[in-house]
């Protein structure tokens, strides 16, 4: 299965591209005494800010990334393509200490938290899915939905090395991004941004 995790992504304001640079992808809670912007909706992170990982942390006390991020948050986002990279983090971000996999979105309420050693249990041709509306069922639109939206979870911030490359969806997009100091291999991916 890990085979087909070949990184990492996190969706990201490019204003940010200077600060995750010299502090790498925080938290919730350690972006909060930053100077930042944010693509997450308010109402999610209120349902967020109520998880507690079963023994681990606080779900805001997680840097989260996405095994893809073609997904319906970026979905939610796409009129704002042109302001928002994709970072590509390292598979090796998984090695790190008390790293937690969800195999949905971590706030939904069938959510399974799983170990790095539990991958297999992901459902990768969901998670990797163009689409995940089901017209006829209702259950499988919400199940695949929120698989999409799968997790990696680590406490407190993944170091700026980890951070291997970044997607954007046009050319005006990448010049942002390499202008505001990001200096690694910057690619133009508009189908991740549904465009």
């Amino acid at each position: 299965m890990l085979h087909r995790v070949t990184e990492l992504h996190c969706i990201m304001p490019i204003a940010n591209a200077p600060s995750v640079m010299t502090n790498g992808i925080l938290s919730h809670e350690q972006a909060a005494k930053l100077a930042h912007r944010s693509v997450a909706m308010a109402e999610i992170q209120d349902r967020r800010d109520k998880v507690h990982v079963p023994g681990g942390l606080r779900l805001h006390q997680y840097a989260n990334l996405y095994f893809h991020a073609r997904n319906p948050m970026m979905f939610k986002r796409k009129d704002q393509a042109g302001s928002l990279c994709v970072l590509r983090v390292s598979r090796e971000v998984l090695e790190l200490d008390r790293v937690v996999l969800a195999d949905q979105n971590a706030s939904s309420d069938y959510v399974r938290f799983l170990s790095p050693a539990q991958i297999r249990f992901i459902d990768f041709d969901l998670v990797f899915a163009d689409d995940w509306r089901h017209p006829d069922d209702k259950i499988a639109y919400y199940r695949h939905k929120a698989s999409m939206c799968a997790e990696v979870l680590v406490p407190n911030a993944i170091p700026p090395g980890l951070i291997v490359g970044a997607y954007v969806v046009n050319q005006q997009a990448e010049q942002a991004l390499l202008a505001a100091g990001f200096d690694r291999a910057v690619q133009i991916n508009a189908h991740l941004f549904f465009k």
